[in-house]
């Protein structure tokens, strides 16, 4: 699960406690997704195997539960942390089962497993032919050859590595479980610098002027933050702290032309990116709902955000027009998470 997973993990054991059967299996025929539509990763419940990838065509209006298994005649996996498209093909992390699944993005075919990984969380290509990814208790990261589809190396990193973004040459990672942003040497595959944070990063983005933003958790001493770093010189620009323990914010995205940061803490906020200071208000107030999933659309600024409601029924997702005005709903699968834009 992406954030607050010791939350996510309790809950769904005393659902199964208390629940005699299994969600029931997806319906449907294959679907052969078009040009441009939203891809939404459904983590699923731990232990249950019931991960999916959703789509929405916002042409039509169409909302597709699950893409995967009619195309396949298997299930997923257990827990889908994200997907990712490059050059040509899907690859969509899932945590539990300690797996990397590559797929046709129009199909949704299977075309190859990438395995070895004890608890994957994300991966960043960072040439056309390799990529790393994090993970949660490996202590490292995986180099990955995307021809053969192996992992071929490792980076000794921190201890629960999670999101990370490529700068020109270096790869930027963060740390859950440490306060640091780790940069990777993408030559030498070598650990260069670390960035001292918040700690619980857990999500990058890269802004108009090519500034590093890091959302923190906080813990062990150090309060929830936004961080803006200067990827050039390795060090910290700004730090934009929250006020109350009890804030957490996550997910953090940015609009297309990257001058509008958007994050959760339990609302959707939206914070330009010459802001002096956090904003105080929500963009998208959350009215009981429970935000987990956040993206916005770069072709038209349109806002998905995902409500994974108790974390057992299917999620909800949440159309709003750039100004914050809500366009519509429609349901995806359980725990949605993450949206990727085509």
């Amino acid at each position: 699960m992406m954030m607050r997973p010791l939350f996510v993990l309790l809950l769904t054991v005393l659902v199964i406690g208390c629940r005699k059967d299994k969600p029931e299996p997806p319906d449907g025929t294959p679907v052969e997704v078009g040009q441009r539509g939203v891809y939404i990763t459904n983590e699923g419940n731990f232990q249950w195997g019931n991960a999916s990838v959703s789509y929405f065509d916002p042409a039509t209006g169409a909302a597709t539960e699950d893409l995967y298994q009619p195309a396949n005649s298997e299930a997923l996996g257990d827990v889908l942390q994200q997907m990712v498209l490059h050059e040509g093909r899907g690859y969509l992390v899932l945590n539990n089962s300690g797996k990397v699944v590559v797929v046709d993005p129009h199909t949704f075919t299977r075309l190859a497993t990438i395995t070895g990984f004890p608890s994957p969380r994300a991966l960043l290509p960072v040439s056309t032919t390799k990529a790393y990814v994090s993970d949660l208790s490996a202590g490292r990261l995986s180099v990955v050859d995307l021809v053969s589809n192996s992992m071929t190396g490792s980076i000794p990193c921190g201890q629960w590595t999670e999101a990370m973004v490529r700068i020109g040459d270096e790869a930027f990672v963060t740390d859950q479980s440490r306060p640091y942003v780790y940069v990777i040497d993408i030559a030498t595959d070598q650990l260069v610098d670390s960035i001292a944070v918040a700690r619980g990063g857990n999500s990058v983005v890269v802004d108009a002027d090519g500034l590093l933003w890091v959302a923190c958790g906080g813990g062990s001493g150090t309060s929830p933050a936004l961080h803006r770093i200067d990827p050039d010189s390795h060090t910290v620009q700004a730090t934009f702290p929250f006020a109350s323990g009890s804030d957490s914010p996550w997910r953090l995205t940015a609009n297309g032309d990257a001058t509008m940061l958007h994050f959760l803490n339990e609302h959707v906020y939206r914070m330009p990116i010459t802001a002096t200071h956090l904003p105080t208000s929500a963009f998208i107030a959350a009215n009981g709902r429970n935000f987990y999933g956040l993206g916005v659309d770069p072709n038209d600024g349109t806002v998905y955000v995902a409500d994974a409601i108790d974390y057992v029924q299917r999620g909800v997702v949440l159309r709003h027009a750039a100004d914050g005005s809500f366009i519509g709903s429609f349901h995806a699968g359980r725990i949605p998470g993450g949206f990727v834009f085509r």
